[in-house]
């Protein structure tokens, strides 16, 4: 008994003194983790994570099924931050007040924008007589497309005129920018999402005020207003008109594929280039190289400052006796605004050039240019005033890349400073080693390589989420699309914009040529490749949410201590990536066609016509590389419908005509239409049109005998880009109808989706 007792206290024992060194362990890292806090506040890293809030208070109104009061909005912002002032004296309570107040603050400009932009939108498709101001002109290899300001309408659907629609136009355009048109067109709603979680164009056209998108009928005359344009509509239009007559000169001169991408590199006119070209650069991981993005900005900013500042040294007076940096940074800022404008001033565009300037103005104030807390000023102002920019992959991926830079730039001076320190102390051979690799990642060509290699690793979550794809050979795309912008497409954009006027921009354009013959070169050799483009199939919807915020660890927090709870929520992340629910059957909104789970495991798309766009974006989310040409085997199609058997081996038809449904309805487990299906269809599953107009895009998951449902739209949602569907009522089963009754129910069944 005594040995037992013995065991039984030691056992005691060893339980106490783990509990007792789990206690200390815990409050050796609360310690720590209160202690690396206090560092971060007295870096003011704290501020940058108020910014996080704001943008977080975005993502949640974008999520609200209904539009909620932006009376009640500003009123709560409002209030919280009167709290926040109001407790000062507490610090962990004005913290908390803090970011709510920024949390209802992102909210709040939502509201505010959408208040500000709302505009009607076409309810369904319509044909009608337009006129108005062309605000802008996209030239293509054939036609056009451009942007309307309508100032009447007529024959449209419900009486409805739409601020602005996009239009396209086969022939060569008789007008330009600034004209006043009169045209015949038929109009539709701008698109939804294809695929719930997907690309939603309708929500980016209702911030653009754009009600409406379609084609021009006939003729487009050109014709005197009835009053003057407003003042920026004539200034953009001008600005327009010579981007457009800058971009054909480039085009013409270089001609094809390459002249496309000079004029797209130039002026960001990008609707010359061939499909072909835009898969092999996208391929390369080099797509960015047709977009006027923050290098760009950086670097027309950074010549304009150079150049001003060596120009303004010149004067020995001047130099000696004015600041003559803060002028050269004044004058820089006016040509970036400049260079902005004459580049389209579009919302990529504008968010570098926010960048830009805040870096430019602090120049102006002493204070630091490159510095996490200017990022994050830049981000907070498009929070509040171009909120819907934070759901968008450009504003996403410019962010991550900048803020990931900045980190390494921030880390390479705490470095050099500690190294400065260790100096003193004896070499080891551990240290001598850290130096030497450090020494490489800081200087010479493999600084550059790992500045890539960081705004690669940072952008990476948000290129897969949103494109469905990750391009492994990045790490050599990215410094050559750097080479070509900074030795060839920024400094020949300057001089041939400089020169066009005088006739003599020709050699500035042949240069140019030399450098995107080049790319194209190597981009062919790179998307030939093995491996060139991973596809990668849909995340889980909160995936990215911890993703993002492992990434926001370890670019804003300064201490390990913080920056390691990024291991956690990459690794919940990365199961949400791995692990996001595929889906058996897809039908987009119009009910036009569906991608469908075939026995193989693939998927195959049904529809007479399907939209390339929508299968593209079908087979990106199933991570499947094929052309949606390729992906049409196993289904049988005729002028009624289509047919294919699922995984599961139920069958589904795809209604196009009405005298299908008898058969369909009667046979098959699942039927989709774009009409409205008959009250006797007495199929399991049927998706028409009055379920469509509820759901918007739906995703189905077989399951045995039960089918697991995700829908774009929440029941009951209504929001101004998404408005609830209007009541119907439903159509009888036609057993027969007269041709009369036939003719209007075809005729109502063929209305498009509102």
């Amino acid at each position: 008994m005594n040995d037992v007792s013995r065991t039984a206290e030691k056992g005691e024992g060893s339980r106490d003194v783990s509990s007792r060194l789990l206690r200390l362990s815990a409050r050796g890292l609360a310690a720590a983790l209160r202690a690396s806090l206090e560092q971060e506040r007295a870096l003011r890293r704290p501020f940058l994570w108020l910014v996080v809030a704001a943008g977080a208070g975005v993502a949640l109104y974008f999520s609200a099924e209904r539009e909620p009061s932006l009376a009640l909005c500003l009123g709560a912002f409002a209030t919280l931050a009167i709290l926040a002032a109001l407790a000062r004296s507490h610090a962990r309570a004005q913290a908390l007040f803090l970011a709510l107040a920024f949390l209802a603050g992102g909210f709040a400009s939502g509201a505010w924008r959408t208040a500000r932009v709302a505009a009607p939108i076409v309810p369904r498709t319509g044909i009608g007589e337009l006129t108005g101001f062309v605000e802008e002109v996209d030239l293509r290899r054939a036609g056009a497309r451009f942007i309307l300001r309508v100032a009447s309408a007529e024959g449209l659907p419900d009486g409805v005129v739409p601020a602005r629609v996009r239009l396209t136009t086969r022939g060569d355009p008789s007008f330009s920018a600034g004209d006043f048109v009169a045209l015949k067109a038929r109009l539709m709603p701008p698109a939804r999402a294809a695929l719930p979680g997907g690309y939603d164009f309708a929500r980016d056209a209702f911030f653009a005020r754009i009600g409406g998108v379609g084609n021009a009928l006939g003729r487009i005359e050109t014709m005197s207003p009835p009053d003057p344009a407003p003042l920026s509509l004539r200034f953009f239009a001008r600005v327009d008109r010579l981007r457009n007559a800058l971009a054909m000169r480039v085009y013409r001169l270089i001609d094809g594929d390459a002249g496309a991408i000079a004029a797209a590199m130039v002026t960001g006119k990008r609707d010359l280039l061939s499909e072909d070209a835009k898969n092999l650069i996208r391929r390369a991981g080099i797509f960015h190289i047709i977009t006027i993005s923050g290098v760009q900005m950086t670097l027309v900013a950074g010549i304009f400052f150079v150049g001003f500042r060596r120009l303004l040294a010149m004067s020995q007076t001047l130099a000696l006796n004015y600041p003559i940096k803060k002028w050269a940074a004044a004058l820089a800022m006016i040509g970036a605004v400049l260079y902005d404008i004459g580049t389209g001033s579009r919302v990529g565009t504008e968010r570098a050039l926010v960048m830009t300037l805040i870096m430019l103005a602090a120049v102006l104030f002493d204070r630091p240019s490159l510095s996490m807390r200017n990022l994050a000023i830049a981000a907070l102002l498009i929070v509040s005033f171009e909120p819907e920019a934070l759901l968008g992959a450009s504003f996403q991926l410019s962010f991550a890349a900048v803020a990931a830079l900045i980190a390494v730039y921030e880390w390479r001076g705490e470095y050099l400073a500690t190294r400065r320190i260790e100096d003193r102390s004896p070499q080891t051979w551990w240290r001598a080693f850290r130096e030497s690799v450090i020494e490489r990642l800081l200087h010479g060509p493999g600084a550059a390589i790992f500045a890539t290699l960081c705004a690669t690793s940072a952008t990476a979550s948000f290129m897969a989420n949103d494109f469905h794809e990750l391009s492994p050979y990045v790490l050599i795309g990215n410094p050559l699309t750097l080479a070509i912008i900074e030795f060839f497409a920024v400094p020949c954009a300057l001089l041939g914009a400089a020169l066009y006027p005088l006739g003599l921009d020709g050699f500035v354009w042949r240069y140019l040529k030399m450098g995107i013959d080049l790319v194209t070169y190597l981009a062919g050799l790179i998307a030939s490749a093995p491996g060139a483009s991973l596809p990668v199939k849909a995340f889980a919807p909160w995936a990215i949410i911890f993703l993002a915020l492992a990434v926001l660890s370890l670019v804003l927090w300064r201490t390990w201590a913080w920056r390691g709870l990024a291991i956690p929520l990459a690794l919940i992340g990365l199961m949400g990536a791995t692990g996001g629910a595929p889906f058996d059957l897809a039908v987009p909104a119009t009910g036009e066609s569906a991608a469908l789970r075939l026995s193989s495991g693939q998927l195959s798309v049904l529809g007479r016509r399907p939209s390339a766009f929508a299968a593209e974006q079908w087979l990106r989310a199933d991570g499947d590389a094929r052309l949606a040409s390729d992906a049409k085997s196993g289904v049988a199609c005729d002028d009624l419908g289509c047919v294919a058997k699922s995984i599961d081996g139920r069958f589904v038809a795809l209604v196009a005509e009405r005298g299908a449904f008898f058969e369909d309805c009667a046979r098959a487990g699942v039927v989709i239409t774009p009409l409205y299906a008959p009250t006797g269809c007495a199929a399991p599953i049927v998706i028409d049109r009055r379920k469509l107009s509820e759901t918007g895009a739906v995703s189905l998951r077989f399951k045995g005998d039960e089918v697991e449902w995700t829908t774009a739209r929440a029941i009951d949602e209504d929001r101004p880009w998404s408005p609830a569907p209007r009541e119907r009522r439903k159509p009888a089963f036609p057993a027969p109808l007269s041709d009369d009754e036939r003719n209007e129910e075809d005729a109502r069944a063929t209305e498009p989706l509102e």
